[in-house]
C-alpha cells in the first residue's frame, strides 16, 4: 500500500488572515508610491490645492496649523516615510504569500509581528480609548492566538 498523501485541511480563518496580509501589503505599496511621488512636490501648495478642491475654508485654525506643520516637512522626510511604508508593505506581502503556501516560518513571522504590536496598542488604548484601535487590537490578539494554537495543524505538511 502506498502512503496516503497529506491533504491540506481547510482553514477559513487562515484564508482571512492571508487576505488581510495581502490586502494590507498592496495598500501599503500603493501608499508608498503615492508618498514617494510627493518627494519633489511643494507640499504647501499641494495642500492648498487639496483644500480648494474640497471647498474647505483654509483660514480655519485647524487648517492653518496643519499647513504650518506641512511646511516643515522636508523631501528627505517624505522619502523616509515612503521607504518605511514600502518595506512594511513588502513584509506584509511576504507574510501573505508565505501563509498561502502554509510555510511554517511565515506563520511564526505573522505571530511575531502581531504580538509585537499588542503591548503598544494596549498602551495607546490606556492613554485614549478608540474603537478603531480596540478592533485592531482584537484582530491582532485573535491572529496570534489562532496561528499559535493551530500551528501544528496548519503547517504540519511542511515539517520534516
Amino acid at each position: 500500500m502506498a502512503p496516503a498523501a497529506t491533504v491540506k485541511q481547510r482553514a477559513p480563518m487562515l484564508y482571512g488572515i492571508i487576505a488581510i496580509k495581502l490586502g494590507k501589503g498592496l495598500v501599503l505599496l500603493l501608499a508608498a508610491l503615492g508618498v514617494h511621488s510627493l518627494a519633489d512636490e511643494n507640499l504647501t501648495e499641494a495642500f492648498r490645492r487639496l483644500l480648494e478642491f474640497g471647498r474647505v475654508d483654509p483660514e480655519r485654525v485647524f487648517w492653518t496649523t496643519l499647513a504650518h506643520k506641512i511646511a516643515r516637512i522636508t523631501p528627505a522626510n517624505v522619502l523616509w516615510v515612503a521607504t518605511g511604508t514600502l518595506l512594511y508593505g513588502v513584509i506584509s506581502l511576504v507574510e501573505g504569500v508565505g501563509l498561502s503556501f502554509r510555510l511554517r516560518w511565515a506563520g511564526y513571522m505573522v505571530i511575531a509581528e502581531a504580538a509585537f504590536f499588542i503591548p503598544i496598542e494596549v498602551y495607546k488604548l490606556l492613554l485614549a480609548f478608540s474603537w478603531t484601535l480596540l478592533v485592531i487590537l482584537t484582530i491582532n490578539v485573535v491572529i496570534v492566538w489562532y496561528l499559535y494554537a493551530n500551528r501544528k495543524r496548519l503547517f504540519r505538511h511542511h515539517q520534516r
